[in-house]
């Protein structure tokens, strides 16, 4: 049995969480059993994000990723991706570790939902006021 090098990040946006391997390949992209077309859909937008820290470390198209992701919505799930990807990246080639930094693609993104208030529409909406 031959052993596969493999390189774990995980990442996190909102409340989406992403377990990222990144196995020596050709750059294919399996999220979740499925294609990463197929899973985000017509998005171009979201599909650039994806491979933002392969550009930065200059590692297009060297590793196959597998990626678990769950919770939240797709552009958090997007995010947590980028967020793995970048860790591991960082695990793969510590030399990549200061060009990830300066692109801020191993900082956790900690803006999450507000939550609601007692005595308000929403977080910071008001009801209507009324003087009279």
């Amino acid at each position: 049995m031959t052993s596969v090098i493999q390189y774990y990040g995980t990442g996190r946006r909102k409340t989406a969480t992403a377990r990222v391997r990144l196995i020596p390949g050709t750059g294919k992209v399996n999220i979740n059993g499925r294609t990463m077309e197929d899973y985000i859909g017509g998005r171009p937008g979201l599909t650039k994000e994806i491979f933002v820290p392969f550009e930065v470390a200059d590692a297009m198209g060297r590793f196959d990723v597998m990626v678990t992701v769950c919770g939240g919505g797709i552009t958090g799930q997007v995010g947590a991706i980028r967020h793995g990807i970048a860790r591991a990246l960082a695990e793969a080639a510590p030399q990549n570790r200061p060009l990830l930094r300066s692109g801020t693609l191993l900082t956790r993104d900690s803006r999450v939902k507000e939550r609601k208030k007692y005595g308000r529409k929403r977080a910071r909406k008001r009801f209507q006021f009324s003087k009279r």
